[in-house]
């Protein structure tokens, strides 16, 4: 019997929903996986490829040599596999096979599964089941489950790395000191390499949430003209949370927990699982040196809460976790300790995801603001809040753009950071002047438009998602 990757059976072997080609394409790693992934989402170079009930695709691609690239997508996780040496993921075979699936559907229709795509699908929901089972306090036939952590040599290790952290925040609150000691204006005559000096020491100090914070330090004295009082903002921020590191055990749990994972502690997700219909809103990925971080939004449709899945990978390697922007998915998630606790990690699936999804039902431009102002009290180095922003019109505003409010006219400018994507121009044009729904992050530098729907998606049922990144 075929599973679920919650491990459950599934309960139609009706073929799964296929997803649109502007939501395989949100998938891709990166533009020139796109592009290569684009030329390969037409019958010619397959062979052999077809598609089953569960969520299952795959094909034979044509390549340099004689044997053709084997690639297989489970379309309920995602996930893939390719016989290819390519090292990012999707590669650009599981581009192609997924966008030949989802626009041509005579090409690639039901067929029955081949040996070599079977067992790798029949391994992946295997261990869905026996996962399943673990979580649920139980044990497979013939296993063995992990010895019992010593609890004793873990609170050693908690407390030796506590105390280079404490550290690590007291060497750089004398660095602060110094700084402003000296004039926040001389800060760009010694350059990049004293904070990066000070970020490695942080590094050290087995603080990495710290380093990176003074590693944007170093750079804000080259971003023109107003960059001191950017500087005296973001020191601020930092002797803040250094301050909180030192004082943690006065502070309430919630806000302790949001300062352990500001200073780069990790922790379990340990919160009350949450089962929903979760509706992918966004996928994005920002580079930070040798890493690479993958953020996914989600909005539960009977929970109400928008969930964020973060996943990482090394550079030059996009990460693992992916989903396709617009399909609802039946799912299980558990969230991080914290203020706010957006964060969750993903659980088990439960059947095969649907195209489509009731978008968030969306606030003023007014109670935006709000809702960031709010998270603020609760995490002080919040960058940005999810936000969906309910009847606005995009309008051009000096050299940017801004969100206008349809019914009292009020504004929210659009972030720098979107004014040369392609996707502010998607935006504009799904609107053509009149209101749409916008889902974005709110914050100090604007409002970050991640996807929109047309103005008649608002009447609560299923609507299709346009991507803006």
């Amino acid at each position: 019997m075929l599973l679920s990757h919650g491990g459950e059976p599934l309960r139609t072997a009706a073929p799964a929903a296929r997803w649109t080609v502007e939501q395989v394409l949100a998938l891709a790693p990166d533009a020139s996986s796109r592009k290569a992934g684009g030329r390969l989402g037409s019958a010619g170079p397959w062979s052999g490829a077809g598609c089953d009930g569960p969520g299952a695709v795959w094909g034979l691609c044509k390549g340099s040599g004689s044997t053709p690239y084997r690639t297989v997508v489970d379309t309920t996780g995602p996930a893939y596999k390719c016989s290819c040496p390519s090292r990012k993921f999707p590669c650009k075979h599981a581009l192609g096979l997924l966008l030949l699936w989802a626009s041509d559907e005579a090409a690639l229709g039901p067929a029955e599964v081949p040996d070599w795509a079977g067992e790798w699908l029949d391994g992946r929901r295997r261990r869905a089941a026996q996962k399943t089972v673990a979580e649920g306090g139980g044990s497979s036939a013939g296993g063995s489950g992990a010895g019992p952590a010593d609890p004793e040599a873990a609170r050693r290790r908690a407390e030796r790395r506590a105390e280079r952290i404490t550290g690590g925040a007291q060497e750089l609150e004398q660095r602060l000191t110094d700084l402003l000691r000296g004039g926040l204006a001389s800060a760009d005559q010694s350059g990049y390499g004293l904070w990066e000096e000070t970020a490695a020491r942080m590094v050290d100090a087995q603080a990495p949430g710290l380093a990176g914070r003074v590693r944007e330090l170093g750079a804000i004295p080259t971003l023109g003209p107003g960059w001191p009082g950017r500087l005296l903002e973001e020191c601020a921020l930092l002797h803040l949370l250094d301050t909180a590191w030192l004082r943690i055990d006065r502070l309430p749990a919630p806000l302790a927990a949001t300062v352990r994972t500001r200073v780069g502690l990790t922790a379990p997700a340990d919160g009350p699982t949450v089962r929903d219909h979760w509706l992918v809103l966004a996928q994005y990925d920002t580079a930070d040196g040798k890493l690479v971080t993958r953020r996914i939004w989600l909005y539960g449709r009977d929970s109400g809460r928008t969930a964020l899945l973060l996943s990482f990978g090394a550079a030059g390697r996009s990460p693992g976790q992916a989903l396709p922007v617009g399909v609802t998915i039946d799912a299980e998630l558990t969230p991080y300790r914290g203020a706010g606790q957006l964060r969750a990690e993903l659980g088990g699936q439960f059947g095969a995801p649907s195209p489509a999804g009731t978008p968030p039902p969306g606030s003023t431009a007014t109670a935006a603001v709000a809702a960031y102002g709010h998270a603020l009290r609760d995490d002080p180095w919040l960058e940005s809040w999810p936000v969906t922003l309910r009847a606005v019109i995009p309008v051009p505003s000096g050299d940017g753009w801004q969100l206008a409010d349809a019914s009292d006219g009020t504004a929210l400018p659009v972030a720098p950071a979107a004014l040369s994507r392609p996707g502010l121009w998607k935006l504009v044009a799904l609107s053509g002047g009149a209101p749409v729904t916008v889902f974005g992050e709110c914050g100090h530098r604007g409002f970050d438009p991640l996807a929109a729907w047309a103005a008649d998606s608002s009447d609560g049922g299923a609507a299709e998602t346009v991507p803006l990144i």
